[in-house]
């Protein structure tokens, strides 16, 4: 939590301890547990970010670089796709990453991607500075790809892909877009 939200851990554990105090949020333990929004804090969040939104002014801003995203969106999609399989004789099998031209051009495909998706949380940014926390962990994200800790494309809890989600939820809350 703390690198999502780019605050100390004890200050976010503290914060989310408030907000189960609170109700809004809960704690689930075990292997895959961990903090979400009760039903109550949706709704919380939901009207906080609204009215974020509308006192910056920047909802069209933030509405047209959401337009952007979704461009992009399937092709981030694809390129996990091609990192996690690969067709081999027409069949699709799991990646062993043990062609590295094949990952190469993969990752020169993820950088390239990353050159555009770069301009839109820009955009994003300057529309609302708490989307800064997503261009800065999409950048470390992929700097640490390309130092050859290939998990962060896919399967890091601070993956490309991870963060990518995380951005186009924290975009659907913030324009009030339900998820299909």
């Amino acid at each position: 939590m703390s690198e999502a939200t780019g605050l100390p851990a004890p200050d976010v554990e503290s914060e989310l301890i408030d907000l189960a105090v609170a109700g809004l949020v809960t704690h689930v333990s075990g292997d895959f547990g961990g903090w979400g929004l009760t039903e109550a804090g949706r709704a919380a969040d939901s009207e906080r970010i609204s009215a974020e939104l509308d006192t910056a002014g920047t909802r069209t801003a933030v509405a047209e670089a959401y337009d952007d995203f979704l461009v992009l969106n399937p092709e981030l999609l694809d390129l996990c796709t091609a990192w996690q399989m690969r067709s081999v004789d027409g069949v699709a099998l799991p990646n062993d990453h043990t062609d590295p031209a094949y990952d190469s051009r993969v990752l020169a495909l993820l950088t390239d991607f990353h050159r555009r998706a770069d301009v839109v949380c820009a955009d994003l940014f300057a529309a609302m500075l708490r989307f800064q926390r997503y261009q800065t962990r999409l950048a470390y994200a992929l700097t640490r790809v390309r130092s050859g800790e290939s998990d962060y494309v896919t399967d890091n809890l601070e993956a490309y892909h991870t963060v990518w989600f995380q951005l186009h939820e924290d975009l659907l809350v913030t324009l009030g877009i339900p998820r299909h």
